[in-house]
């Protein structure tokens, strides 16, 4: 066994030991096992997972927590990923990144190998498990992967939008993704302020019902604020004194263009610019063509639709109409540096790529409401 399988695996005899523990009691009663024996009783209840194999898509972004060796005035950033294997299960995978002054972009190399966390903590709540997850500090970052850990989420962990949170001169990164069980969906929100320890909990709530749920970087007025789409069409704003509970909600979006007519959604937080808050977009349309489009928001009252693009920012070009699923570009999330917009957006739910838009062009596109 380690003959075939050590060299794609970091300590794989812990591995076969620690899952030879969880076979215990549907193995038992039998007679005292030597290390040997249960390490390849680990070894036959375990199989290799190609989590990224069939897609790698919907992206988002956020400033890395740790800046050191950032280029000159650049920055350091984290891209998390949708990944797609056998099965069309999803998780959570990471890269790192590294933004020049210029907006150009550099993805740092990944890591040979992949790693789990280990479930630290597991609260049975009404709506379902609060679960907290660690991996070693050791673990490049690419490395880490959040598979999916409750029943809630058994067939995928989905578009993940994270945010840097800041209340009180702290900063936490909070993302909205849905958790499919392969038969229901549910929102969740996770937290983490390192990247490496990360709490994911249900979303409660009559508003928390759909998919696509973008936290706003900020509070309001000392309540939470939320971009959401509740009846498959439209998008609303949601403000909630409590992070995990969210109920009612105003509608402030409608699809009014032919490339959005289908539904609108969010395509990640509102990104707050200087006198706004720019929201992203994503519309669909005939055929479910997606693209992606902006929206101008009041910076103190959000509920106010200062503007829109009547055409999208972003649409699949003939070159990137085919994969996974076709005619579809997607983003998860976006950043602002300096006085551009770094996008990173899926192409037909199969890669990522990035494009760049300078914030006065993109203002420009925009006609007011």
């Amino acid at each position: 066994m380690l003959e075939n399988f050590e060299g794609r695996h970091r300590n794989l005899l812990e591995i076969f030991e620690a899952r030879s523990i969880e076979m215990e009691d549907a193995l038992s009663p039998h007679a005292a096992l030597n290390k040997t024996q249960r390490c390849l009783i680990g070894a036959y209840f375990l199989h290799e997972y190609s989590f990224e194999a069939s897609a790698l898509f919907n992206p988002s972004i956020v400033h890395h927590p740790d800046q050191s060796g950032a280029p000159a005035g650049g920055c350091r950033f984290i891209l998390s990923l949708r990944a797609v294997g056998e099965g069309h299960i999803s998780s959570l995978t990471f890269r790192a990144g590294s933004i020049g002054p210029n907006g150009n972009v550099t993805v740092d190399p990944t890591a040979r190998l992949a790693s789990i966390p280990k479930i630290g903590s597991r609260t049975a709540r009404p709506d379902g498990d609060d679960v907290e997850v660690t991996f070693r500090a050791g673990d490049d970052l690419s490395e880490r992967v959040i598979f999916p850990v409750t029943d809630a989420q058994s067939n995928g962990i989905e578009d993940a939008r994270f945010v840097e949170f800041t209340h009180n001169d702290r900063t936490t990164y909070y993302a909205t993704y849905t958790a499919y069980s392969g038969r229901a969906i549910r929102s969740e929100i996770l937290e983490t302020s390192d990247f490496l320890t990360f709490r994911m909990t249900p979303l409660t709530g009559s508003a928390a019902r759909n998919k696509g749920m973008a936290l706003f970087p900020r509070k309001f007025d000392g309540r939470y604020a939320m971009i959401a789409r509740q009846d498959n069409e439209n998008l609303y704003l949601i403000y909630s004194n409590d992070l995990y509970n969210w109920e009612g909600g105003q509608a402030i979006l409608r699809p009014e263009f032919p490339w959005e007519f289908v539904q609108i959604g969010s395509c990640g937080s509102p990104i707050e610019l200087d006198d706004c808050w720019l929201l992203l977009t994503h519309g669909v349309g005939p055929v479910r063509k997606y693209s992606i489009g902006a929206v101008l928001l009041d910076k103190n009252d959000p509920s106010k639709v200062l503007g829109r693009s009547r055409e999208p920012l972003v649409r699949p070009e003939p070159h990137e109409r085919e994969g996974y699923v076709p005619n579809v570009v997607y983003t998860c999330g976006a950043m602002r540096h300096g006085n551009q917009i770094i996008l990173p957006y899926a192409i037909s739910d199969t890669f990522s790529n990035f494009a760049t838009i300078k914030i006065d062009d993109l203002m420009r596109s925009i006609v007011d409401e």
